[in-house]
């Protein structure tokens, strides 16, 4: 795949880190842009419109919860992928950082190897494939259907068939109530519902996805929400 005409906004405020992921990405001739603080990357962000914005938690003034906010709300970055990059590891900046409308999180150290490969992941969704119809990308969950490929949080998942099938049909129509009857119709190719074989099938995809984005409507059945 051809990355050379992406564009890459790293936000750190230490120097030492900003040449090295500058140095790490242009090696895989990416377009690297940089910023040390949150008001130079609102700015720079509106003029190159990245198509992925790398940026630290904790910086001065204006940190990345902050800063990553105020770049949800520029129209022109609404495609723009959003990646924390941080030695920080508790579940409540996690949480904060996706709160705030990010879409991935990379914790320092990371490797050069890891680093790109992360980073190629997150730009795949801006490479086409021949039919549309055969891709979705819901959250931090890409599904080709062609290749029964799942990649969660730039981790390829390899998933049996039926499991493969449900999160298909969950992630077609996000936030749209799937009946169990209606469930086990389309991936079973059944009439007659079996509620426990649809349990823990959708318990598998939780634990193998590491997403709590599929919900249990009680007494009615599932649905993907992002």
């Amino acid at each position: 795949m051809n990355y050379t005409n992406f564009k890459i906004l790293v936000v750190d405020d230490e120097p030492d880190v900003l040449e090295l992921l500058e140095t790490i990405l242009k090696r895989e001739n990416l377009s690297v842009f940089t910023a040390s603080n949150g008001h130079d990357a609102l700015r720079i962000a509106a003029e190159i419109k990245p198509e992925l914005i790398i940026l630290d938690v904790m910086m001065p003034v204006m940190d990345g919860i902050e800063t990553c906010r105020e770049l949800k709300k520029l129209a022109v970055l609404n495609k723009s992928i959003i990646t924390f990059l941080t030695a920080r590891g508790e579940d409540y900046s996690q949480i904060a950082g996706f709160d705030a409308g990010a879409d991935d999180y990379i914790l320092k150290p990371i490797s050069p190897r890891v680093l790109t490969r992360r980073v190629k992941a997150l730009l795949r969704r801006f490479i086409p494939v021949e039919d549309s119809f055969d891709k979705k990308v819901v959250g931090s969950i890409e599904i080709i259907r062609d290749r029964y490929l799942v990649v969660a949080h730039n981790h390829e998942v390899n998933l049996p068939k039926k499991e493969f099938e449900l999160l298909w049909l969950l992630a077609s129509k996000v936030n749209r109530v799937f009946t169990r009857q209606e469930i086990f119709t389309t991936v079973w190719g059944d009439t007659r519902s079996n509620a426990r074989t649809i349990d823990v099938h959708v318990r598998k995809l939780r634990e193998k996805l590491e997403i709590n984005n599929i919900k249990t409507v009680k007494g009615i059945g599932y649905k993907f929400v992002i």
